[in-house]
Formats: structure tokens, C-alpha cells, sequence
């Protein structure tokens, strides 16, 4: 069986926004420098409202731990900004 060498996973997040878009990936930032395991790296874009993310990884193990450390911060980044808002509504 012929196992690959290196694998890769994309998303494409849509936000309400551009603005939005740009506030998370601003958010994620610092995490962006410096990649959660030595055997993977990520590439980030953003077209409007969306903000794309490839990851890439030597293994399916590394893969999956960079998606959820990823898009756990993507989530928490949300989630301040819903708070902010909620917060600014009182």
C-alpha cells in the first residue's frame, strides 16, 4: 500500500463580512507564525468574505491536529467577536 508523502486539507470559511473576515485572520495571526507541530505548515488567503486555509502535513496524525488547533482559534476568535457585539448592543 502505497502511503502519501505529504497531505493536505482545505477550507474556505465564509464571513457576514470582508471585515469580519480580516478581524479573524488578524486574530490567528501570531498562531500563523509558527506552526503547532514541526510536521505541518499552512497557508492562509483571503477573497472578500472568505478566508481560505491549506494545510499541509507529512502525516494524517499532524494533519488532523493542525485542523483543530486551526479552527479552534477560528472559533474562539468568532466568539470574542459575538461577545463584542452582544456587549456593545447593551
Amino acid at each position: 500500500m502505497n502511503v502519501p508523502e505529504h497531505v493536505k486539507a482545505e477550507f474556505k470559511i465564509k464571513f457576514e463580512s470582508e471585515d469580519d473576515a480580516e478581524l479573524v485572520l488578524k486574530a490567528i495571526a501570531p498562531e500563523l507564525t509558527t506552526s503547532p507541530s514541526e510536521r505541518s505548515s499552512i497557508n492562509t488567503s483571503l477573497d472578500g468574505e472568505t478566508l481560505k486555509l491549506e494545510i499541509y502535513a507529512k502525516d494524517t496524525p499532524s494533519l488532523r491536529a493542525s485542523i483543530n488547533s486551526y479552527l479552534r482559534w477560528i472559533i474562539l476568535s468568532c466568539d470574542v467577536q459575538n461577545l463584542k457585539s452582544d456587549l456593545d448592543e447593551m
